[in-house]
């Protein structure tokens, strides 16, 4: 059965799934938005809307800003949506420029409350319920970090933080500077990426040392109440009807159980993929990736789908590929 989400616990309304706005806003070019965009946006946000989702997941650097800019037309048009969502965004990753510098991270504190500034202006809002850190940093001064959250929430700019992509020690590192909890890590996860479940099954494993998701990530999660949410959920649609020749013989045989699965609880192919992730106890919400407004709609029924523990083990041994040591 799908799992209560840790902000529910918290007190904050959020939806089990949450609407990832990176497919807004066309291409990832300094062309301006148009019309079309615009339009595209609003079916979007309807598909959302129609399926119960009240959370939206951004970052500013998603289709070079365009994404919140269209989203934010959206608003200006509609006005009584501000008030019943939840919106989130992300910041800390650079492009390479004309000056010469690389694509980098940047969790300077200038840099941070540049990017919110920069995001609440594109959205033409004035607050954001959410902003995470976008990645980890490798220069990140804790306490510089700490200073600019502080004074986002005095200001009123942000009422919650969290991460994505961090590591349990990263968490427990800036936790312990910043006066507001850390209460979200967004990270990579779905039935082709299934990191996140081997680093506890491979304990005491040679398979181990070949897995890079830090191990105690999930578990630290758990015990803080930090909400886990998934980026890539649906595994750029690979599992639920993407015809690829290329795709691996695991693949091709998950595609099939999900596709089994959903006519048999007559439902969608993606309402399995997303129940399979929200059947774990950590309360995991999926961020749908996808801009499609027929694709989102699909995604309605996952928490309504009730997964076996045998039909939930039986679609990850079958996307392993092999069986549990």
């Amino acid at each position: 059965m799908v799992k209560e989400i840790p902000l529910r616990r918290r007190g904050l309304l959020a939806s089990q799934l949450v609407l990832g706005c990176m497919g807004l806003g066309g291409e990832w070019n300094q062309n301006p938005i148009t019309a079309q965009h615009v339009l595209h946006a609003h079916a979007a946000v309807d598909a959302a809307l129609s399926i119960g989702i009240n959370m939206f997941d951004h970052a500013d650097i998603y289709t070079m800003g365009k994404a919140e800019e269209v989203f934010g037309q959206v608003l200006k048009e509609r006005k009584d949506l501000r008030e019943h969502m939840l919106i989130q965004s992300k910041c800390g990753i650079r492009f390479a420029d004309h000056e010469g510098n690389p694509g980098r991270y940047d969790f300077s504190e200038s840099h941070i409350l540049h990017s919110v500034d920069g995001t609440l202006s594109r959205l033409g809002i004035e607050y954001l319920d959410f902003l995470l850190l976008h990645r980890p940093d490798p220069l990140m001064d804790p306490e510089e970090v700490a200073s600019a959250l502080h004074k986002l929430k005095a200001s009123g700019k942000v009422r919650h933080f969290g991460v994505s992509n961090m590591s349990a020690g990263q968490i427990r590192l800036l936790q312990a500077y910043c006066d507001e909890p850390l209460i979200v890590n967004q990270l990579e996860m779905s039935l082709v990426k299934i990191g996140w479940l081997e680093t506890g099954v491979h304990v005491n494993q040679e398979a181990a040392r070949n897995n890079v998701f830090p191990e105690g990530t999930m578990e630290f999660c758990q015990l803080e109440n930090i909400q886990i949410q998934a980026w890539g959920p649906l595994a750029k649609g690979v599992l639920s009807g993407r015809a690829d020749s290329n795709q691996s013989d695991s693949i091709r045989a998950t595609a099939a159980l999900v596709s089994d699965l959903a006519k048999q609880k007559e439902t969608t192919p993606e309402a399995i993929i997303l129940a399979w992730l929200m059947t774990h106890p950590a309360g995991i919400q999926p961020v749908i990736g996808t801009a499609n407004p027929d694709r989102i709609r699909a995604c309605g029924e996952a928490n309504k789908i009730s997964l076996t523990r045998e039909e939930w083990y039986k679609l990850y041994v079958t996307a392993r590929a092999n069986p549990l040591p």
